[in-house]
């Protein structure tokens, strides 16, 4: 009796682990590798400048919430998902698996006093989602892993990646028309600062500066943006009232995908597939186990 038993279990075993055993011969063991990639743990600093482990889907989720409004669009999130990885991976394999991942990262308790407790759970689901129907999903061009630069909105249109970045070889960072822009409510802002002598020397084909002169010095329109916590890299300078009052157009620095662009093609039905096309021209989605980073 016992025999008979032990035979029956092995037939129940065998009964169970057939379609996977099948699954395995016919499409290879990278199956399995994909399934699981995003549970790999990573090192990040935190903003208590400590160094901790922690898997690559809660440090990504939390640059999501950081990063992008909640709000979005699924579709909008997804490419927002992907970026995000395929900039993670990129920064592994260029640098090894001892990277320390630097980029700010919201915690659940962020979370929680960005969106408050009644919005917590709804938006962590959506980042959640977003993140786990791409998942090990990144985008190439080639053989290597994309540049993925994102920002808010654009003045109307995006950069052009050897402009903007000075040098290398970014042909999927293309000048992107994005007329719809232009209609956010946060395009055109002004602050007014002390005055100063100050004047910009030179603009980009978008229309995003590239060189101030303060002084004597002359130095980047990305670091002038940064210095003054303007909204945008695409700005005027013009003396008012003893003060200098800068105008800026557009959210953030301008090269790569435009988040506003992302959602509003979102809401007419476009995929994120789509989308990542728009903004990196050229570039495929494959999955990370398919270029066979060692992340251990």
């Amino acid at each position: 009796m016992r025999q008979r038993l032990k035979q029956w279990g092995c037939y129940l075993i065998i009964i169970i682990l057939l379609p996977y055993v099948v699954t395995v011969f016919l499409n290879g063991p990278s199956i399995t590798a994909t399934s699981h990639v995003d549970s790999t743990y990573v090192k990040v600093k935190t903003a208590s400048k400590e160094e901790v482990k922690m898997p690559i889907e809660e440090y990504c989720i939390g640059v999501l919430a950081r990063e992008i409004p909640a709000s979005y669009k699924t579709e909008a999130l997804k490419a927002q998902a992907i970026l995000v990885r395929t900039d993670v991976y990129k920064k592994i394999r260029e640098s090894g698996s001892d990277t320390v991942l630097a980029d700010d990262f919201w915690t659940t308790k962020q979370m929680e006093d960005a969106w408050g407790i009644s919005k917590y759970s709804k938006y962590y689901d959506r980042l959640k989602k977003a993140w786990n129907e791409t998942e090990g999903q990144v985008l190439m061009y080639g053989e290597n892993l994309a540049v993925t630069p994102f920002f808010r909105i654009s003045n109307g249109s995006t950069r052009d990646g050897k402009e903007a970045l000075g040098s290398g070889d970014y042909p999927y960072l293309k000048i992107v028309d994005c007329p719809l822009d232009i209609e956010a409510e946060e395009q055109i802002q002004t602050v007014t600062i002390d005055d100063m002598d100050a004047e910009v020397t030179a603009y980009d084909t978008a229309g995003y500066v590239t060189s101030v002169r303060v002084g004597q010095e002359n130095i980047s329109g990305e670091e002038f943006r940064t210095t003054y916590g303007l909204a945008s890299g695409c700005f005027t300078l013009q003396k008012y009232n003893g003060k200098l009052r800068i105008t800026t157009r557009g959210v953030g620095h301008g090269l790569g995908m435009s988040q506003y662009t992302a959602n509003e093609m979102a809401k007419k039905g476009k995929d994120y597939k789509e989308i990542l096309q728009k903004f990196f021209e050229g570039t495929e989605i494959k999955e990370v186990a398919e270029i066979l980073i060692d992340t251990e």
